[in-house]
């Protein structure tokens, strides 16, 4: 039987650098260039398999990027197993605001969160503020993944998913029980492997050891 694993991701960045686009490029292949802005905080899910059959779907909290909503992001970002900070490359302030999400993410959040930093607008390339150079220089000093993507087209949004997907433990024994996982905040911190289950039907952790 295939390995089946779930993980909490969490999504962050300034509004309307594009993450729910990239959301939903994801998990449903569309684009809407008239998408409104979230409030508080969306709730996906999608499912990604690696080359040997493991099965990885990800629980995807998307969050608002408006100011207002910033003191709601820890609720979403905590017990995460993996974040993708997201900026746009005509953008540079979005990249400064990434990277102050990333500080808190490294204050914050648990310590071995897999954290991706994502420029996002790939399809806009003409009108770049941020090089790619600047961007992977500053992922590689933090210890992030660096990917860009285009939510419009589709460049590169299947593969850091995957890319993320292949960085998280899904070797480790199961141990503790999983608890509320589909609301923010809630269970541990670690994946669940979907393939244990108890008789009551609850998910059984594991451990995390990235």
């Amino acid at each position: 039987m295939s390995k089946q694993f779930q993980f909490k991701l969490v999504l962050l960045g300034e509004s309307a650098v594009g993450k729910s686009s990239l959301v939903l490029r994801f998990v449903k292949d569309q684009f809407d260039d008239y998408r409104e802005s979230t409030i508080g905080a969306a709730f996906l899910t999608q499912t990604v398999t690696l080359e040997d059959q493991t099965t990885v779907k990800f629980e995807i909290w998307d969050t608002a990027g408006q100011e207002r909503y910033k003191s709601l992001a820890p609720m979403y970002y905590r017990n995460a197993n993996c974040a993708v900070v997201v900026y746009d490359i005509t953008q540079s302030a979005s990249l400064e605001k990434a990277r102050t999400w990333i500080r808190e993410l490294q204050r914050q959040a648990d310590p071995s969160i897999v954290i991706a930093l994502c420029g996002n607008k790939s399809d806009l390339s003409a009108r770049r503020q941020v090089s790619q150079e600047e961007a992977k220089k500053y992922a590689d000093e933090e210890g992030l993944m660096w990917a860009e993507t285009s939510a419009k087209t589709g460049e590169g949004v299947t593969e850091i998913f995957t890319a993320i997907a292949k960085k998280l433990p899904l070797t480790a024994p199961p141990s503790a029980r999983a608890g509320g996982s589909g609301r923010p905040g809630a269970g541990a911190r670690s994946g669940v492997d979907l393939n244990k289950q108890t008789p009551g039907g609850q998910g059984q952790n594991e451990p995390c050891n990235c």
